[in-house]
């Protein structure tokens, strides 16, 4: 089995994981939080993301967070715009980082942003050429990579089709999306294989666990030469269209199954466990990763 010695993950728990929780995180948890996966060891973390307040009431403190955020000249903080006014408010807060994303899914650009694919796309391109005059670093995601809960099996070729249009537009990676939790281990490495292809950008592979297969997609990343993943402390996120899904891969899980693979990841598992049961106990309840339960049980791990 050909596996890589190290790899980097993403953190992106106080972005896409706190924004699926109603109950308002105050800012100096956020950043208590932030800090202490820095403590850990994690080098990338999506803090936030620019948007419509009334919509996403918890990321309403993007630009207080900022702020805030300690300098680390090693860590890489970044956010998620959704359009061009998110993307100034990120450019004058000072972000070097940013997301600009697309749907695979007509379907499910159409409900989620009110335009269909092509019309999104064309506003991506045009946020990408503007993220490039700010001199950011821009990755482009693509969501319902694997599959749409509209639309069904999305084409591989449409997803690819779709990356190489990004990396003709100036993209400096390209993140690939199962929006909907429904990948498995021969689509991912099937994805893979067709996007080498086509662009020698950097590929992150952002899973969710809501059918199970989560660390299993991981693994079938592993061995096809994905070497950044993002994931999510203790498993946060969710699927807006699967009330009650698991959320995305666990920080705690996917390090540990790394690290016993004798993969590097350069994170002190038990210290993200610590900002998780933190977590668990301001929201009193339970998150699905598994890991960082057992350190709430102070087993060996």
């Amino acid at each position: 089995m050909n596996l890589p010695e190290k790899v980097t993950l993403i953190e992106v728990g106080p972005r896409d994981g706190f924004q699926f929780e109603k109950k308002i995180i105050p800012t100096e948890l956020k950043l208590r939080i932030i800090n202490g996966l820095l403590d850990a060891g994690i080098r990338s973390i999506q803090v936030t993301s620019f948007v419509n307040p009334a919509v996403v009431p918890q990321m309403c403190d993007a630009e207080e967070l900022i702020k805030l955020l300690p300098e680390n000249k090693d860590a890489a903080f970044s956010c998620l715009v959704l359009n061009e006014r998110g993307l100034h408010r990120a450019q004058k807060a000072g972000m070097k980082n940013v997301e600009i994303s697309v749907s695979a899914s007509d379907t499910h650009s159409r409900k989620n942003t009110g335009m269909p694919h092509e019309t999104a796309f064309k506003s991506a391109q045009n946020m990408i050429e503007t993220a490039k005059s700010y001199k950011m670093h821009i990755r482009a995601g693509i969501q319902c990579a694997f599959g749409c809960a509209y639309e069904g099996s999305i084409p591989a070729d449409r997803v690819i089709a779709i990356a190489g249009k990004f990396a003709d537009s100036g993209a400096d990676m390209i993140a690939v999306s199962d929006t909907t939790g429904m990948a498995d281990p021969l689509s991912v490495r099937m994805l893979i294989e067709k996007l080498r292809a086509v662009t020698n950008l950097p590929v992150v592979l952002h899973l969710h666990d809501t059918r199970g297969l989560g660390l299993a997609n991981v693994l079938a990343g592993l061995e096809s030469g994905i070497t950044h993943f993002d994931t999510a402390l203790a498993g946060m996120g969710g699927c807006p269209f699967v009330p009650g899904a698991a959320g995305n891969v666990s920080t705690e899980d996917t390090a540990h199954m790394m690290e016993s693979m004798h993969i590097k990841t350069g994170v002190d598992i038990r210290k993200v466990a610590a900002c998780s049961l933190e977590l668990e106990a301001f929201f009193e309840k339970k998150f699905p990763g598994k890991i960082h339960h057992l350190y709430s049980c102070n087993k060996e791990v």
